[in-house]
């Protein structure tokens, strides 16, 4: 497993320009096994799919999970251009995810520590590891001149 996950959050920046081809918001994201190999990328797809949950973090578990077949993810890293909402932080503590990593936190909606602390939380039955900051400055750039646009 990296202890640095800049080059594996450059792949989810990289995931992340994919997802204004279809006026996503760009958030991307990648998966490590626990050997820290990818097996798993994908981008919000919200637009695209017309889908409130395809959000990236939900299509990397899910892929993961069918490729394995095993909705179990033990070992795995999440890592996420954004803190993941309380939507995809329950997912990954439900897949069992090891670590989740993000770069921007999410003031308005973010379920990993911004808001809540899901991941983390001691009632829940597993508890990931978080790692936050990488690659913050790019990942909010892109975020802000999406927004930007918009408003």
């Amino acid at each position: 497993m990296p202890d640095d996950y800049t080059a594996v959050m450059d792949q989810a920046l990289q995931q992340a320009r994919l997802a204004l081809e279809h006026d996503d918001v760009p958030i991307g994201a990648v998966l490590l096994d626990a050997a820290g190999e990818v097996v798993a990328a994908d981008r919000n797809r919200r637009e695209e799919l017309s889908d409130a949950t395809a959000h990236a973090e939900m299509l990397v578990l899910s892929q993961a999970s069918r490729d394995r077949g095993d909705w179990r993810l033990d070992g795995h890293t999440l890592v996420v251009t954004l803190e993941p909402c309380p939507m995809c932080a329950m997912a990954a503590v439900w897949a069992r995810i090891e670590r989740i990593v993000y770069a921007a936190a999410d003031l308005k909606g973010g379920g990993v520590w911004s808001l809540y602390n899901i991941p983390q939380d001691e009632r829940l039955n597993h508890r990931c590891e978080v790692t936050a900051g990488v690659c913050e400055i790019e990942s909010r750039q892109l975020l802000e001149e999406f927004f930007a646009t918009r408003r």
